[in-house]
């Protein structure tokens, strides 16, 4: 897995010249794009959600496209719309910014709910279906959503279906010290250093390395771990809403890829375990009489992490 691990590295490189002390961040974005899976970045505004979806897209080397989410924003704004030709007469497809290899749903909560709905088959399917046409969206396809968790007049909750559909949730959060000053620094000139990133990888290698991070090998007692982890989260008592069936696969694919960017052919407890808070976080929500409380979803699976036995730990590390 030595090609997969030099290529997040080279990615990692490249991005983190715009995106400051935000390695973990990127290295999560780059699992879910080798297990064709989206992400939910949900952080207050002006952390570089926005930046950092321009900054992978120019590494990447293919096309990306915005959509600013709002309420008046329709489903033929993001999947396309035919229009009538008076010369020919007939309808054309006129194709939206779903086609594309990085998709950025920006405020995805400002969308209503019937918008928000006409991305789940784009995100599940890789397809959009449009006056009874299903058309195949490009390869790879990766959506990057942001969420604004502090404004609540003009938005639209996530329904826990569509949540569920993201390969994993993450934040950005602030930057610590150091890194802010390198930000002020590296933006005292006209243009934003993003601008200057250049493709280090492309679109067939991307698919290429998708299917290589498959191979990677999951032994069963770690198996065993990531299904009675998941398996927990619908028992506990403090929670209304447990993990769905896949969460465990992405748990189970996000290890492998995890694994193969740090450049090994076999998954280890470690690789489960550092993906555990991303994909579980807004898979499960905590019943309201204990939010009451000041518990939280995080403090959830951190108890879980720390009190729950790894069956056959000794063999999976």
């Amino acid at each position: 897995m030595a090609d997969i691990a030099r290529w997040a590295e080279t990615i990692k490189e490249s991005v983190g010249k715009v995106i400051y002390g935000k390695d973990e961040v990127i290295e999560k974005l780059l699992v879910a794009l080798l297990c064709r899976g989206h992400v939910l970045l949900e952080d207050v505004p002006g952390v570089g959600k926005t930046i950092l979806a321009r900054a992978v897209s120019s590494t990447l080397g293919g096309e990306m496209q915005r959509v600013q989410c709002t309420p008046d924003l329709m489903p033929a704004d993001v999947l396309g719309v035919s229009i009538y030709n008076q010369q020919s007469g007939e309808f054309e497809f006129r194709t939206g910014p779903v086609m594309t290899n990085l998709l950025l749903v920006d405020e995805i909560n400002r969308a209503t709910p019937r918008t928000q709905s006409a991305l789940l088959e784009a995100m599940e399917d890789r397809t959009v279906t449009v006056d009874g046409n299903t058309m195949k969206l490009p390869r790879p396809f990766f959506m990057l959503a942001t969420e604004n968790p502090v404004e609540f007049e003009g938005t639209f909750p996530l329904p826990e279906a569509q949540k569920d559909r993201f390969f994993l949730s993450t934040r950005m959060g602030y930057p610590v010290h150091a890194a802010e000053k390198e930000i002020m620094d590296s933006q005292r000139r006209m243009t934003h250093p993003v601008s200057d990133l250049t493709a280090v990888t492309s679109s067939e290698e991307v698919i290429e390395l998708q299917g290589e991070v498959t191979s990677v090998e999951v032994e069963e007692p770690l198996r065993r771990y990531v299904l009675a982890l998941v398996a927990q989260t619908r028992t506990d008592a403090r929670l209304k809403l447990g993990a769905s069936p896949r969460a465990s696969m992405a748990l189970y694919k996000g290890a492998q890829a995890l694994a193969a960017i740090r450049g090994r052919g076999h998954a280890e407890l470690p690789d489960v375990q550092d993906l555990v808070p991303s994909v579980l976080w807004k898979r499960i929500s905590v019943k309201s009489e204990h939010l009451l409380k000041g518990l939280t979803e995080e403090k959830v699976i951190e108890d879980l992490l720390d009190r729950m036995p790894a069956p056959g730990a000794e063999a999976a590390v």
